[in-house]
């Protein structure tokens, strides 16, 4: 059973503990039987349940007020009990987080009430191929031609790629370099011109592929936001959704301290329980505290959020950066403590090591959270001079 003491935390209040008990109970009686054969079909599952359940009523908001909290308890219990939950949950928040922050009311009133009942699947659509983490550097065109906007060129890495019925998609839409000619629109599939190019395989299956625009047309009314507010909108909606990466990261992290305390407890060796040999006992100990401190970065830049912090920049970066370094090595801790067992397929440390790698590079790769916590120091000490 994992350790849900950090609930008690000042940084929750009673609806969070109440969120957490109900969809506990709901995870017990809903992940133990899914077959991850056909992964889109399970994720469009997951999706449908998740929205009957009423969880995914916390992906979006129409007044644009998100609770980081809630959205972290989410995905670190669904992640804990199976990472292709938490990818369903997590996709529908971050996919429509443009129209929740930015969108205009009938975006909202068209897109939010299916993606918060399950019943329309979205993505959101950012990196390119040559422009990963480096957002500026997005080479994609929207171009204006009278009530519509033409956009050309690829996405890649989209998750829900190819099983979406709705993208927030960010293109250049001026004649000019850098962040500052980026624009948001809503897209649908079903635009002539939208293409899937390449289905991507990874070694922890998720939907995902590479999008090809031809001389897509898109209705004006499709911008979100202002025209050249895309990087705006982008780093926006990544300030919210990175603290939640983290907390997934903090699910996996726990599920394998749980996997690995049971098997030391249980396994024999030269007569006596594993757990009795000093060596094991002080990689139990390093797990435990990777948990701990990961927990309390991830709820305190939750919390910092939702207190009102216009931006939590520092915050989010350090929550992601150390939970998801950590999480590698409290998993791979884990594997060691399994033994040959530990790598064998469907086991769950195996699992969960497979699920781990992604999210040290989704959403700003450890290096560029690293980059990110040195300039916000510096810009700190600056302030403070």
């Amino acid at each position: 059973m994992a350790d849900r003491s950090f609930l008690n935390w000042p940084f929750l209040d009673d609806r969070h503990r109440a969120l957490s008990a109900k969809l506990e109970d709901w995870c017990s009686a809903n992940l133990g039987d899914l077959d991850h054969r056909d992964t889109d079909q399970t994720c469009r599952q997951l999706v449908s349940m998740l929205g009957d359940a009423g969880f995914l009523e916390h992906s979006a908001s129409v007044d644009g007020n998100l609770d980081v909290r809630s959205l972290c308890i989410l995905r670190e219990t669904l992640a804990r009990h199976d990472g292709l939950a938490d990818f369903a949950f997590a996709m529908q928040g971050l996919g429509t987080g443009a129209i929740s922050l930015f969108g205009t009311d009938a975006q909202k009133a068209q897109w939010l009430p299916q993606t918060r009942a399950g019943r329309a699947i979205s993505a959101f659509a950012l990196t390119e191929p040559a422009s990963g983490s480096d957002v500026a550097n997005s080479t994609m065109t929207a171009t204006k031609d009278g009530d519509h906007y033409v956009l050309n060129g690829e996405k890649t890495w989209i998750s829900n790629g190819g099983i979406a019925d709705v993208y927030t998609l960010f293109a250049r839409s001026e004649d000019a370099p850098g962040a500052k000619a980026l624009s948001a629109f809503v897209v649908t599939p079903d635009l002539p011109g939208f293409s899937v190019k390449e289905r991507l395989e990874t070694i922890a299956p998720h939907p995902l592929a590479t999008l090809e625009f031809s001389d897509c047309r898109v209705p004006a009314s499709a911008l979100i936001g202002a025209r050249g507010q895309g990087f705006k909108i982008a780093m926006s909606v990544l300030d919210v959704f990175r603290t939640t990466v983290a907390a997934a990261a903090l699910g996996f992290a726990r599920r394998a301290l749980d996997e690995a305390t049971q098997r030391v407890t249980t396994r024999q060796i030269q007569g006596a329980p594993l757990f009795d040999l000093q060596m094991v006992q002080g990689h139990i100990a390093d797990m435990a505290l990777d948990v701990d401190a990961s927990a309390l970065l991830v709820y305190r830049a939750a919390w910092t959020k939702d207190s009102g912090a216009s931006r939590v920049t520092r915050e989010a970066a350090m929550a992601k950066l150390f939970a998801t370094d950590h999480a590698q090595i409290v998993i791979d801790k884990a594997v060691q403590l399994f033994g040959g067992d530990g790598v064998r397929s469907g086991n769950a440390v195996e699992k969960l090591y497979r699920e781990i790698r992604a999210l040290r590079i989704y959403e700003g790769a450890s290096d560029v959270q690293k980059v990110i916590i040195a300039r916000q120091a510096l810009e700190r000490s600056k302030g403070e001079n």
